[in-house]
C-alpha cells in the first residue's frame, strides 16, 4: 500500500501542469462515475474549465481529478452533449451524459477491451440482446443467419442443437480450418456455442479483418465471433424476470414433387423397352412386350403387385396404363418418418448489484424436438456471474457456467439409407411400409397389429430389408453432453489511467455418445443387434496477463496495451463396441457378448502469445491503431513455431472537419476507415503436424509399427492477409444509417495435403504450399420509419459478395475429388460435372460433352459428344 501511495503521488505531481497555481488555492480530489443510458461510458474526457489537462474515465466509466473547490468539470464526448458541473467543494460528481447520434457511439465488445464504433478502425459486427432474443433459435450459431453481413452460415443438419457452419468473408484455407473463432466473456471457448443460452447473451460481436481480430493471433485468422454474457447492475434491486415459450416449427421449404406409382410405372417400362431393344434379340415389338411381361417382376421381385393379381401387366405394350388398373396403396413414407416439431423454453433469471457488488443469476431449459421421427434436443443452463470492487484500486469477478445437453440424432446429414430425409424422399409409395394383402388390406399378427414390411424383395437400390419407421423407435442415437465454463480476473489500478488484468479461465466438456441397433427388427437381427459407445473429455486452459495505459494530453489520446497469454489443450477419447445383444431392450455394452471394436487415445496441444497495441487519436477526429502478436504453436517443429501477426488502422470522422459544418442539420456522423494486417492458421486438423506418425497393427500375432504420416519439420504458419476501407454513416439524428466496406483476403503457404505416388507408401504429405484470395463487398443500410406515439417500426438490410479465387497449386493438373476440383484461377466451390448432351437420335443412348484433344492430347478448344465418360 505504501509503494502504490508513492505512485499516486508521484502520477499526480507529474501530472498537474501548474503546481504553484494548484498550491495556491484549495484543492480537492473529486471521483464518479459517468454514464448514457444505465451504463457506464469509458473515455470521456474530464476537465478543470479553462485548463489544457485532464484526465479519460476507464472502462467502468470511473473517473478521479484533482481541481479546486470552486472549479468546474467539463465531460465531453464524441456524439454527445457536452457536460459542466460545478465543483461547489463536492467530492463526488456523477454525471450521465446524452447521445447527439446514438448509432455511432455504440460501445462494442472488441479483442481484449471495449471500443467506441466511430474511432474503431476495423470493420466489426454488433448484436444486442434485444435482437438475439427475437429470432427465438436455440442455436447461437444460428443467429447469425442473414443478419450480420460477411457473414455466411449454413446448416449441414437440421437436427436441433446442430452447429451451424460459419465462414466470415469467404473460406481461408484449403486443408486447414476456415471456422472462426469464439470469445466467451473475453476468453477462447473451446466448447460448443449451442450449449450457451441465447437468453444469456448481452451482445454478439464479429470482427471480420486484421485490425480488430490480430490480436487474437492465429486464432483469429479466419474472424472472431465475441459472446458477452449479461451483468447485474450497479445500484439497482433485485430483478426477477421468468419468460416462457411454446412453439413449433415445420419443414421451411415443400420437399420435391415426385412421380406417382403410375407414373413410375410407365417411366420404368419406358426403360426396361429401351433395354431390351438394344439387343439383337429383340424386334421393337417384341421389346415392348418383354418390358410389359417383366415389369412387376423387375421392381416388386417376390412382393404383392400394387395393382393387384387380375393385373399382372399394368403398363400395356402402348406403354399405357391398361383401363381398370388403379394401385391399391400409396405408402407416404415421408410422412410415417416426420413428427410434429414442438419447442419449449423456460428462462429465469435474477439481476443486480449494489456501489460495490453486481450479480447475475440465471436458469434456463429447452425441449427442441426436430421434424425427423425421433430427432430432439433438450438443454439445461445455470449461469452465475459476478462482480465485486473490493477496493478502490481493486476489482474482481468470477463467470461461472453449467449446461447439459442431450440430443436424440437419427442421421439426417447424408446419403446412407438411414438418413430419414433421403429415405422418406427417395422410396416410392408402391412399397408398403406394412405388408399387404393381394387386395390391398393390411396383414395383421395374432394381436391384430399391422406387420411392417422389410421389403426383402425390394431391388438392392431401394432399401431391401429397410423400414426406418420400425426401427428409428427401437434404436437409440444419443449424443450427452456436460460443459463447466470459468472465467475468472482480477483487475488492479496501479496509478491513474494504469491498469493490470489477470485472468485465469477453463472450459471443461464431457462427451457420451450411444449408437444402438436392436436385434428384434431391421438389418442389425442378422448380428443380434450392436451397440458402440464413445466417451471424450476435453480440458483447457487460457492465462492471461495484460497491462494497459490510458492517457489524455490536450486533444491527444493514448492507449497502450502489452500482455502475455498462455493456452493449454487436452483431449482424451475411449471408443468401444459389441454386437450379439442378449438383452434386447438394454443398450448397453455388457449385454452384448461379441466385442467389435475399442480403441483410445489422447490430444495434447499447447499456445502461448505476445501481444501489444497501440491507440491514438487526435480531436476525436482522426485515429490510429497498431497491433502485434507473436504466437507459438506446439503443432510446429521448434525451428517454425513461431509466427508474427499484425495490423495496422485509421479511421477518419469527417464529420468533424470544419469543412463539414454546412451538413450537420442532416448529417449525423461520416467515418473513413482502413486497414491491413497479417494473421496466422495452425489448424491442419492434426495436432502433430510437424512429427512422423505410426500406426500399431497385429503382423502374425506380433506388434509392428506401420508408418502412416510422414514427417514435416519444415511445415510452418498458414499466413493471411487482409485488407478493409469502408464508411459509416449517419443521417437525420440517426434515422437513417449504414456502412460499406471492400475487402480483399489473401491467404498464402497454405496448409495442404498434397498428393503423393502410392509407389511411395504415403498417400500424402502436408505442404505450405498454394494461394487464395477472396475479394468483395458489403453493405449494410437501417432506417425507423416511424417512431411515434410508442410506436417503433425499423427497416434493416445487409448485402454481401465475395469471390473466390485459386491463385497458385502445386500441381497443374489437381486429382479431382467427386465434383470437386482445385484448378488455378477457379473457385473452390466450383463444381466440375459430366455436361448432358441429349439422346443419341441413332440408338437412345445418353450423350455428354467432351473437350477434343489432338493425337497429342492437347485441347483443339472444339467439344464434341460422347456416350462413353
Amino acid at each position: 500500500m505504501r509503494i502504490y501511495l508513492r505512485l499516486l503521488v508521484v502520477s499526480l505531481l507529474l501530472f498537474v501542469g501548474n503546481i504553484v497555481y494548484a498550491e495556491a488555492q484549495q484543492e480537492k480530489r473529486v471521483t464518479g462515475t459517468v454514464t448514457s443510458e444505465g451504463e457506464p461510458l469509458p473515455g470521456v474526457s474530464v476537465q478543470l474549465k479553462g485548463a489544457s489537462s485532464g484526465t479519460i474515465t476507464d472502462i467502468d466509466g470511473k473517473y478521479s481529478i484533482e481541481v479546486p473547490a470552486t472549479g468546474t468539470l467539463v465531460f465531453r464526448f464524441v456524439g454527445m452533449r457536452t457536460v459542466e458541473q460545478p465543483v461547489n467543494n463536492r467530492s463526488v460528481i456523477n454525471v450521465t451524459l446524452e447521445s447527439e447520434s446514438k448509432e455511432l457511439e455504440e460501445v462494442m465488445v472488441v479483442a481484449y477491451a471495449t471500443a467506441k464504433k466511430y474511432s474503431f478502425t476495423g470493420a466489426a459486427s454488433t448484436m444486442k440482446a434485444g435482437e438475439i432474443e427475437k429470432l427465438q433459435t436455440s442455436s447461437i450459431s444460428r443467429v447469425l443467419e442473414g443478419t450480420v453481413s460477411g457473414v455466411q452460415a449454413s446448416a449441414a443438419s437440421g437436427q436441433p442443437g446442430t452447429d451451424a457452419e460459419i465462414r466470415i468473408r469467404g473460406i481461408g484455407s484449403i486443408n486447414a480450418s476456415s471456422a472462426p473463432l469464439y470469445v466467451v466473456d473475453g476468453v477462447p471457448f473451446d466448447g460448443s456455442v449451442n450449449s450457451i443460452n441465447p437468453d444469456d447473451i448481452s451482445s454478439m460481436t464479429v470482427l471480420k479483418d486484421a485490425a480488430s481480430a490480430a490480436l487474437y493471433g492465429s486464432r483469429g485468422a479466419n474472424g472472431v465471433i465475441i459472446i458477452t454474457t449479461k451483468q447485474g447492475d450497479q445500484n439497482t434491486k433485485a430483478t426477477v424476470k421468468v419468460k416462457a415459450s411454446l412453439g413449433g416449427s415445420n419443414r421451411a421449404v415443400r420437399d420435391y414433387d415426385r412421380v406417382s406409382t403410375d407414373q413410375y410405372f410407365e417411366l420404368y417400362w419406358e426403360a426396361l423397352r429401351n433395354q431390351y431393344a438394344k439387343s439383337a434379340d429383340y424386334t421393337p415389338a417384341t421389346a415392348a412386350t418383354q418390358a410389359s411381361k417383366d415389369l412387376v417382376t423387375k421392381l416388386m421381385g417376390g412382393g404383392p403387385n400394387p395393382y393387384g393379381p387380375q393385373y399382372a401387366q399394368p403398363v400395356g405394350t402402348d406403354g399405357k396404363l391398361v383401363a381398370g388398373a388403379r394401385p391399391l396403396w400409396n405408402s407416404d413414407w415421408s410422412d410415417a418418418m416426420e413428427q410434429q416439431a414442438l419447442r419449449t423454453e423456460l428462462n429465469l433469471s435474477v439481476s443486480g448489484g449494489g456501489k460495490a457488488n453486481q450479480y447475475f443469476f440465471s436458469a434456463g431449459y429447452l425441449n427442441d424436438k426436430g421434424i425427423a421421427l425421433e430427432s430432439g434436443y433438450q438443454r439445461f443452463n445455470l449461469r452465475s456471474n459476478i462482480t465485486s470492487e473490493m477496493t478502490s484500486w481493486l476489482k474482481g469477478g468470477v463467470n461461472l457456467s453449467f449446461a447439459h445437453s442431450m440430443q436424440n440424432y437419427p442421421v439426417s446429414s447424408d446419403s446412407k439409407t438411414s438418413n430419414v430425409i433421403t429415405a422418406g424422399r427417395t422410396m416410392p409409395g408402391f412399397y408398403p411400409i406394412y405388408e399387404m394383402n393381394t387386395d390391398g388390406s393390411y396383414k395383421l399378427d395374432e394381436s391384430g397389429d399391422r406387420i411392417y414390411d422389410f421389403g426383402s424383395y425390394r431391388p438392392s437400390g431401394s432399401m431391401a430389408n429397410w423400414n426406418l419407421p420400425a426401427t428409428l423407435p427401437l434404436d437409440k442415437s444419443e449424443r450427452m453432453k456436460d460443459e463447466v465454463s470459468g472465467r475468472t480476473f482480477l483487475e488492479a489500478t496501479i496509478i491513474e489511467g494504469l491498469k493490470f488484468k489477470t485472468s485465469f479461465n477453463f472450459d471443461l466438456i464431457n462427451y457420451n455418445t450411444l449408437d444402438y441397433t436392436n436385434p428384434k427388427l431391421g438389418p442389425a437381427k442378422e448380428n443380434g443387434g450392436g451397440v458402440s459407445r464413445m466417451n471424450t473429455r476435453t480440458f483447457s486452459w487460457t492465462w492471461n496477463n495484460i497491462v494497459t495505459y490510458d492517457k489524455t494530453i490536450g486533444e491527444h489520446h493514448f492507449n497502450v496495451l502489452a500482455g502475455v497469454e498462455a493456452y493449454s489443450y487436452r483431449y482424451d477419447e475411449l471408443t468401444a463396441s459389441r454386437s450379439k445383444m442378449a438383452q434386447p431392450d438394454m443398450p448397453e455394452l455388457v449385454v452384448g457378448s461379441q466385442l467389435t471394436g475399442g480403441s483410445g487415445y489422447r490430444i495434447d496441444y499447447a499456445l502461448v502469445g505476445y501481444l501489444t497495441q497501440a491507440l491514438y487519436d487526435y480531436q476525436n477526429k482522426y485515429f490510429f491503431s497498431a497491433s502485434y502478436r507473436r504466437d507459438g504453436s506446439s503443432r510446429f517443429a521448434p525451428e517454425t513455431r513461431w509466427g508474427n501477426f499484425w495490423s495496422l488502422g485509421t479511421s477518419w470522422r469527417i464529420d468533424r472537419e470544419e469543412f463539414m459544418a454546412s451538413t450537420s442539420d442532416w448529417l449525423s456522423a461520416l467515418t473513413l476507415k482502413m486497414s491491413y494486417g497479417a494473421q496466422g492458421n495452425d489448424n491442419l486438423g492434426t495436432y502433430y503436424a510437424s512429427k512422423g506418425l505410426y500406426t500399431i497393427v497385429s503382423n502374425l500375432g506380433e506388434n509392428a509399427l506401420v508408418s502412416d504420416r510422414m514427417a514435416t519439420p519444415n511445415l510452418k504458419w498458414e499466413t493471411n492477409l487482409n485488407f478493409n476501407v469502408g464508411i459509416d454513416f449517419s443521417l437525420f439524428n440517426n434515422r437513417f444509417s449504414g456502412s460499406f466496406d471492400f475487402f480483399t483476403r489473401r491467404s498464402k503457404d497454405l496448409l495442404y495435403s498434397r498428393p503423393l505416388a502410392p509407389s511411395l507408401g504415403y498417400g500424402s504429405i502436408d505442404e505450405n504450399v498454394g494461394a487464395l484470395k477472396n475479394t468483395g463487398i458489403e453493405m449494410v443500410l437501417n432506417g425507423t420509419i416511424i417512431n411515434q406515439n410508442g410506436w417503433v417500426w425499423k427497416l434493416g438490410m445487409n448485402l454481401t459478395h465475395y469471390k473466390n479465387k485459386v491463385t497458385d497449386l502445386p500441381l497443374k493438373d489437381m486429382p479431382r475429388s467427386g465434383v470437386n476440383k482445385l484448378q488455378v484461377g477457379r473457385s473452390v466451390y466450383d463444381f466440375y460435372m459430366i455436361e448432358w448432351a441429349g439422346v443419341d437420335p441413332e440408338n437412345g443412348d445418353p450423350l455428354w460433352y467432351k473437350d477434343e484433344v489432338d493425337a497429342n492430347k492437347n485441347p483443339t478448344g472444339k467439344r464434341v459428344t460422347t456416350n462413353d465418360y
